[in-house]
């Protein structure tokens, strides 16, 4: 009996163990889709633009130009961080490298070079076929390609984002406690409506930046984005922590 008695513990630590593996995989996953749809969602909105012609610019004009201004943004106002030395660098080479796994690692961007290079006399009828079929969707091809570099760029800027939720989170959060200290000494009143509303608005205010500054199909200052969710995030804290139960 002792040794059951021993075993059962140790085989609950060990499913929770598992368990707490199992989530944290299937939450890793669950992220890397998203980012997938999410750049894929990015491109489909480009093309439409350009078929509909949305744009001002010119087939892959829109999205190179974007390009550019997103890069100015980070070289002209962001040229310290608190997790990198030199923010620009570092956008650029994460940029880079997120091009480079989506479309050198897979053989995409040889098979563009390839298929963009003139048909000559002695080339076959496939060769020339996959040409001229290359040819009528090329700028459409060239828009989804500076796009995933956008998308790398923008990821960066949120990654950067990172510390300004964590000073706004931690300023509200003090805030917040000694708010709730003083309605507990003074013996103010509780409210749960207000605590769980606050609690609703926390996990959106975290969310909610990388849907929408991924995704949209034009150049926004990352500011205009990233600060606006950054205080909802911590009025959440802060309205959460000043509400908290007085008692434990």
């Amino acid at each position: 009996m002792a040794e059951q008695t021993k075993r059962r513990p140790a085989s609950a630590q060990q499913t929770a163990e598992q368990g707490i593996i199992a989530t944290t995989l299937i939450r890793l996953l669950q992220i890397v889709m998203y980012l997938i749809l999410t750049l894929v969602f990015s491109i489909v909105i480009e093309w439409v633009g350009m078929a509909i012609g949305w744009w001002d610019e010119p087939g892959a004009e829109h999205s190179e130009r974007m390009l550019q201004q997103e890069l100015q943004y980070l070289n002209r106002d962001f040229r310290q961080s608190a997790i990198v030395e030199s923010p620009m660098r570092f956008a650029e080479r994460f940029s880079q490298n997120f091009y480079d796994l989506t479309f050198k690692k897979t053989g995409i961007q040889a098979a563009v070079i390839w298929l963009a290079i003139p048909t000559q006399a002695g080339s076959g009828k496939v060769r020339k076929s996959l040409h001229r079929l290359f040819q009528m969707v090329e700028a459409y091809v060239l828009a989804a390609m500076t796009v995933t570099q956008i998308f790398g760029v923008r990821l960066a800027v949120l990654t950067l984002a990172m510390p300004a939720f964590v000073l706004l989170g931690a300023t509200g959060l003090v805030d917040g406690l000694v708010q709730r200290d003083i309605r507990r000494w003074s013996g103010g009143r509780e409210s749960s409506f207000v605590y769980h509303w606050a609690k609703k608005a926390l996990y959106p205010s975290l969310i909610l930046p990388w849907i929408v500054y991924l995704a949209i199909p034009v150049s926004v200052h990352p500011n205009l984005v990233v600060l606006p969710f950054a205080v909802l995030f911590a009025v959440s804290i802060l309205v959460m922590s000043s509400t908290f139960k007085k008692y434990l």
